[in-house]
């Protein structure tokens, strides 16, 4: 809605100073310029809105695929500048992690040793370092083929394990599941750990935050992970220049 929003008051100010320089007909040709491009931009939120959020299959699978597309259709400028990849994986990704959650799990047993005001202030940084962790991670992505476990029951679960696997010419397959959690008030799902050849991000980020948070305390680490979430995206062919 913010983009919408955006795009009107920026197409109202061109149209007054159009005013100015223009004839009606030209008015009249901008006017209507601007009305098609807020309505693409209404379309598309709306599409990015259509996410079925109430099953976590069609959930991952639909998030997903929108996201590569992101990527597909924005290949040259992300090669030109791989932080885009940032401005995707918050834009299309984030909205469906539960990284509110997912911090909650890393604090474990330090959560009640933690202040309230220092918990409110880790909580944005950790999800801005999982966005430049998952955009480091999708550098990796080459168009591969993703397949995606079929539904099953989900009566009276609140914690499912949703299976992909991604296929390479030439390559074994790499299996990767996601976590995904029930909200009990909206019923809807999030995302909150991946699990990459039963490898958890989560668990990993656990022990290796875990004990920092222990020995020097979570002022200290939410320090640390700004200046992680602030490094460039670099492609591997470009961390050695």
């Amino acid at each position: 809605m913010e983009k919408i929003l955006i795009s009107i008051s920026n197409c109202i100010n061109a149209s007054t100073n159009f005013k100015r320089k223009a004839g009606n007909m030209h008015k009249s040709f901008h006017k209507i310029v601007c009305f098609l491009l807020v309505m693409v931009s209404f379309i598309s939120t709306a599409q990015a809105n259509d996410v079925d959020k109430k099953n976590p299959y069609k959930m991952i699978q639909e998030v997903a695929e929108i996201t590569f597309k992101r990527f597909a259709d924005e290949h040259d400028a992300i090669r030109k500048n791989p932080n885009l990849l940032k401005n995707i994986v918050s834009e299309e990704l984030m909205p469906y992690i539960n990284y509110k959650y997912a911090a909650g799990k890393v604090l474990g047993t330090q959560f009640k040793k933690t202040t309230k005001a220092e918990r409110a202030e880790f909580v944005p940084v950790f999800r801005d370092y999982l966005v430049t962790s998952y955009a480091q991670v999708f550098t990796l992505y080459n168009k591969q083929k993703v397949t995606y476990e079929k539904e099953k029951n989900l009566k009276d679960k609140k914690i499912v394990k949703v299976r992909t696997q991604v296929l390479e010419l030439g390559r074994d397959p790499i299996n990767i599941a996601f976590n995904v959690r029930k909200n009990r008030k909206t019923n809807e799902w999030k995302a909150f750990d991946m699990i990459a050849e039963g490898v958890s991000l989560l668990d990993s980020k656990k022990a290796e935050l875990g004990g920092l948070i222990r020995q020097k305390g979570l002022g200290h680490v939410t320090k640390l992970l700004k200046e992680k979430s602030s490094r460039n995206i670099v492609f591997k062919a470009d961390k050695s220049s």
